[in-house]
Protein backbone atom coordinates (compact mmCIF):
# COMPACT_ATOMS: atom_id res chain seq x y z
CA UNK A 1 0.00 0.00 0.00
CA UNK A 2 1.27 3.67 -0.89
CA UNK A 3 -0.24 6.12 1.21
CA UNK A 4 0.71 10.28 1.16
CA UNK A 5 0.22 12.11 4.27
CA UNK A 6 -0.68 15.62 4.57
CA UNK A 7 1.09 17.23 7.90
CA UNK A 8 3.65 14.29 7.66
CA UNK A 9 5.92 15.59 10.56
CA UNK A 10 3.31 15.97 13.29
CA UNK A 11 3.27 13.23 16.40
CA UNK A 12 0.82 11.15 14.49
CA UNK A 13 1.71 11.05 11.17
CA UNK A 14 4.98 9.60 12.28
CA UNK A 15 4.08 7.54 14.47
CA UNK A 16 1.33 6.09 11.58
CA UNK A 17 4.54 6.12 9.41
CA UNK A 18 6.59 3.86 11.05
CA UNK A 19 3.65 1.32 11.61
CA UNK A 20 3.10 1.49 7.92
CA UNK A 21 6.61 1.14 7.03
CA UNK A 22 7.61 -1.21 9.24
CA UNK A 23 5.11 -4.29 7.70
CA UNK A 24 6.22 -3.11 4.35
CA UNK A 25 3.69 0.04 3.03
CA UNK A 26 5.30 2.68 1.58
CA UNK A 27 4.81 6.48 2.72
CA UNK A 28 5.27 9.78 1.51
CA UNK A 29 5.39 12.65 4.04
CA UNK A 30 4.21 16.09 2.52
CA UNK A 31 5.90 18.88 4.66
CA UNK A 32 6.59 22.24 4.77
CA UNK A 33 10.21 22.41 6.45
CA UNK A 34 13.46 21.05 4.80
CA UNK A 35 14.61 20.46 8.29
CA UNK A 36 12.06 18.23 9.26
CA UNK A 37 13.08 15.07 6.45
CA UNK A 38 15.20 13.64 8.45
CA UNK A 39 12.69 12.97 11.16
CA UNK A 40 10.03 11.46 8.60
CA UNK A 41 13.33 9.26 7.17
CA UNK A 42 13.98 7.88 10.33
CA UNK A 43 10.33 6.55 10.44
CA UNK A 44 10.60 5.19 7.55
CA UNK A 45 9.11 7.75 4.99
CA UNK A 46 10.17 9.26 2.34
CA UNK A 47 9.39 13.64 2.63
CA UNK A 48 8.17 16.02 0.10
CA UNK A 49 8.78 19.57 0.29
CA UNK A 50 5.21 20.67 0.28
CA UNK A 51 3.34 24.01 2.17
CA UNK A 52 -0.24 23.09 1.90
CA UNK A 53 -1.03 26.69 2.65
CA UNK A 54 1.06 27.82 -0.81
CA UNK A 55 0.67 25.24 -3.17
CA UNK A 56 -2.39 24.65 -5.49
CA UNK A 57 -4.07 21.54 -6.38
CA UNK A 58 -2.22 20.79 -9.42
CA UNK A 59 0.57 20.22 -7.47
CA UNK A 60 -0.33 18.44 -4.42
CA UNK A 61 -2.08 16.31 -6.62
CA UNK A 62 1.34 15.08 -8.21
CA UNK A 63 2.05 13.46 -5.07
CA UNK A 64 -0.71 11.62 -4.95
CA UNK A 65 -0.04 9.83 -8.17
CA UNK A 66 -0.52 6.22 -7.81
CA UNK A 67 -1.34 6.21 -4.19
CA UNK A 68 -4.08 3.65 -2.62
CA UNK A 69 -5.08 6.15 0.00
CA UNK A 70 -4.56 9.76 1.75
CA UNK A 71 -4.22 10.44 5.16
CA UNK A 72 -5.13 14.46 6.45
CA UNK A 73 -3.36 14.91 9.67
CA UNK A 74 -2.41 18.50 9.35
CA UNK A 75 -3.39 20.85 11.74
CA UNK A 76 -2.00 24.83 12.70
CA UNK A 77 -0.75 23.55 15.95
CA UNK A 78 -0.83 25.18 19.79
CA UNK A 79 0.22 28.52 19.71
CA UNK A 80 -0.95 29.56 16.20
CA UNK A 81 -4.00 31.91 15.49
CA UNK A 82 -7.43 32.20 14.46
CA UNK A 83 -6.06 32.64 11.00
CA UNK A 84 -4.21 29.66 10.61
CA UNK A 85 -6.88 27.74 12.27
CA UNK A 86 -8.71 28.74 9.26
CA UNK A 87 -5.88 28.13 6.51
CA UNK A 88 -4.78 24.70 8.03
CA UNK A 89 -7.37 22.43 9.41
CA UNK A 90 -10.24 23.86 7.28
CA UNK A 91 -8.69 25.06 3.52
CA UNK A 92 -5.45 22.34 3.45
CA UNK A 93 -7.82 19.52 4.47
CA UNK A 94 -10.05 20.57 0.99
CA UNK A 95 -7.29 21.01 -0.75
CA UNK A 96 -5.77 17.92 -0.20
CA UNK A 97 -9.41 16.04 -0.80
CA UNK A 98 -9.47 17.94 -4.10
CA UNK A 99 -5.90 17.05 -5.04
CA UNK A 100 -6.92 13.25 -4.13
CA UNK A 101 -9.97 13.35 -6.36
CA UNK A 102 -7.63 14.88 -9.41
CA UNK A 103 -5.00 11.91 -8.89
CA UNK A 104 -7.82 9.42 -8.34
CA UNK A 105 -7.37 8.59 -4.96
CA UNK A 106 -10.33 7.60 -3.66
CA UNK A 107 -9.52 6.49 -0.23
CA UNK A 108 -8.92 9.04 2.31
CA UNK A 109 -8.57 9.29 6.63
CA UNK A 110 -9.22 12.77 7.97
CA UNK A 111 -7.79 13.10 11.46
CA UNK A 112 -10.28 15.28 13.14
CA UNK A 113 -11.14 15.96 16.91
CA UNK A 114 -13.65 15.34 19.45
CA UNK A 115 -16.15 18.39 20.66
CA UNK A 116 -17.29 19.32 17.01
CA UNK A 117 -20.36 21.47 17.10
CA UNK A 118 -19.53 22.95 20.91
CA UNK A 119 -18.47 26.25 21.94
CA UNK A 120 -15.99 27.23 24.57
CA UNK A 121 -15.71 30.81 24.94
CA UNK A 122 -12.37 30.46 24.16
CA UNK A 123 -11.96 32.68 20.36
CA UNK A 124 -8.89 30.76 19.04
CA UNK A 125 -10.01 27.38 19.84
CA UNK A 126 -13.77 28.05 19.31
CA UNK A 127 -12.13 28.73 15.85
CA UNK A 128 -10.23 25.51 15.82
CA UNK A 129 -13.42 23.76 16.03
CA UNK A 130 -15.32 25.22 12.95
CA UNK A 131 -12.01 24.50 10.68
CA UNK A 132 -12.23 21.08 11.98
CA UNK A 133 -15.94 21.05 11.61
CA UNK A 134 -16.17 22.61 8.09
CA UNK A 135 -13.45 20.60 6.77
CA UNK A 136 -15.44 17.38 7.69
CA UNK A 137 -18.71 18.72 5.99
CA UNK A 138 -16.53 20.04 2.80
CA UNK A 139 -14.99 15.90 2.84
CA UNK A 140 -18.20 14.13 3.77
CA UNK A 141 -19.72 16.36 0.19
CA UNK A 142 -16.90 14.64 -1.99
CA UNK A 143 -17.22 11.39 -3.89
CA UNK A 144 -14.20 10.06 -1.95
CA UNK A 145 -14.08 6.68 0.35
CA UNK A 146 -13.72 9.01 3.24
CA UNK A 147 -13.61 8.15 7.08
CA UNK A 148 -13.00 10.70 9.73
CA UNK A 149 -11.12 9.96 12.93
CA UNK A 150 -11.93 12.07 16.19
CA UNK A 151 -9.76 11.42 18.88
CA UNK A 152 -10.01 12.85 22.10
CA UNK A 153 -7.31 14.58 24.16
CA UNK A 154 -4.02 13.48 22.74
CA UNK A 155 -1.19 12.03 25.31
CA UNK A 156 2.49 11.21 24.23
CA UNK A 157 1.50 7.78 27.04
CA UNK A 158 2.55 4.60 25.44
CA UNK A 159 0.52 2.43 22.94
CA UNK A 160 -2.23 0.69 25.15
CA UNK A 161 -3.58 -1.24 22.16
CA UNK A 162 -6.99 -1.09 23.60
CA UNK A 163 -9.22 1.65 23.01
CA UNK A 164 -13.33 3.01 22.54
CA UNK A 165 -14.14 3.33 18.97
CA UNK A 166 -18.13 4.70 18.69
CA UNK A 167 -19.95 6.59 16.31
CA UNK A 168 -21.43 8.70 19.29
CA UNK A 169 -19.91 11.43 21.10
CA UNK A 170 -17.06 10.78 23.14
CA UNK A 171 -15.00 12.37 25.97
CA UNK A 172 -11.58 11.44 27.27
CA UNK A 173 -7.98 10.81 26.54
CA UNK A 174 -6.01 8.73 24.08
CA UNK A 175 -2.46 7.93 23.23
CA UNK A 176 -1.01 9.33 20.01
CA UNK A 177 0.54 6.19 19.34
CA UNK A 178 -3.40 4.41 19.65
CA UNK A 179 -4.60 7.22 17.08
CA UNK A 180 -2.11 5.67 14.57
CA UNK A 181 -2.44 1.99 15.14
CA UNK A 182 -6.39 2.70 14.77
CA UNK A 183 -6.00 4.84 11.51
CA UNK A 184 -3.71 1.70 10.39
CA UNK A 185 -6.12 -0.26 11.26
CA UNK A 186 -8.98 1.95 8.98
CA UNK A 187 -6.54 1.41 5.99
CA UNK A 188 -6.92 -2.15 6.56
CA UNK A 189 -11.27 -2.24 6.66
CA UNK A 190 -12.55 -0.44 3.59
CA UNK A 191 -15.65 -1.05 5.12
CA UNK A 192 -15.16 1.77 7.47
CA UNK A 193 -15.58 4.28 4.72
CA UNK A 194 -18.25 7.31 4.95
CA UNK A 195 -18.44 6.66 8.82
CA UNK A 196 -17.81 9.28 11.44
CA UNK A 197 -15.24 7.67 14.42
CA UNK A 198 -15.34 9.21 18.16
CA UNK A 199 -12.20 7.82 19.83
CA UNK A 200 -11.13 7.71 23.48
CA UNK A 201 -9.26 5.11 25.05
CA UNK A 202 -10.93 2.62 26.08
CA UNK A 203 -11.43 -1.78 27.24
CA UNK A 204 -11.69 -3.01 23.67
CA UNK A 205 -8.29 -4.44 21.90
CA UNK A 206 -8.01 -2.00 18.48
CA UNK A 207 -8.60 -5.30 16.52
CA UNK A 208 -12.18 -6.29 17.67
CA UNK A 209 -12.90 -2.42 17.85
CA UNK A 210 -13.35 -2.46 13.96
Amino acid sequence: MRVVIAGGHGKIALLTAELLTRRGDEVVALVRNPDHFEDVRKAGASPALCDLEAADVATVAEHLKNADAALFAAGAGPGSGVERKDTVDRAASALFASAAQQAGVSRFIQISTTGIGRTTGDKVFDAYLKAKAEAEEDLKSRPLEWTILRPGRLTDEPPTGHVDLSESPRRGHIPRADVAAVVVALLDHPTTAHRTYELTSGPTPIAEAL
